[in-house]
């Protein structure tokens, strides 16, 4: 895994901070953020997958982020999540074409968290398997700083 640089810290440090804005207004406690290779932001967003189950934070971003920016700018963009990608959200991010992920909280770690909740049907594929089947490389570095990434969801999810 290649090392995370400040930079990649720092927006971690923000997303976390998004993904509990997200909780705190209702919705699960996901976010994302879309930076290009210059460190501007081009795209932040929250979950809201409660109306719309495919209104995952990757998902928002990455449609706000699309429909700003081409694919080339966007190449080399890095995606900014609080927790794993899922195979929806990698399979977006993809077709993008944003060239590199830095998350939180690995998809087992959410597992772990979320158990059987029906609100969080955990499809168990990490996003490298995702990527690796591509065409091109996106680079993923993650999970960092997991026990951070899991202060949004402590209490949040039904176990059953």
């Amino acid at each position: 895994m290649p090392a995370p640089t400040p930079r990649d810290h720092d927006f971690l440090t923000r997303v976390f901070a998004l993904a509990q804005r997200s909780r705190d207004e209702g919705h699960h406690p996901f976010a994302a953020i879309v930076v290009g290779a210059d460190g501007a932001i081009i795209a932040e967003a929250m979950n809201a997958s409660s109306a719309d189950r495919t209104a995952h934070a990757e998902m928002n971003a990455l449609r706000q982020a699309s429909s700003r920016h081409g694919p080339a700018e966007l190449a080399g963009a890095t995606l900014y999540t609080n927790a794993e990608p899922c195979a929806m959200c990698a399979g977006g991010t993809y077709w993008s074409g944003v060239g590199r992920v830095v998350y939180g909280m690995s998809e087992t770690s959410l597992l772990a968290l979320t158990g059987s909740d029906p609100e969080n049907p955990t499809l168990s594929l990490p996003c490298r398997q995702v990527f690796a089947a591509g065409q091109r490389p996106t680079e993923v570095i993650g999970p960092l700083r997991e026990d951070e990434a899991r202060v949004a969801h402590a209490g949040f999810w039904r176990q059953s």
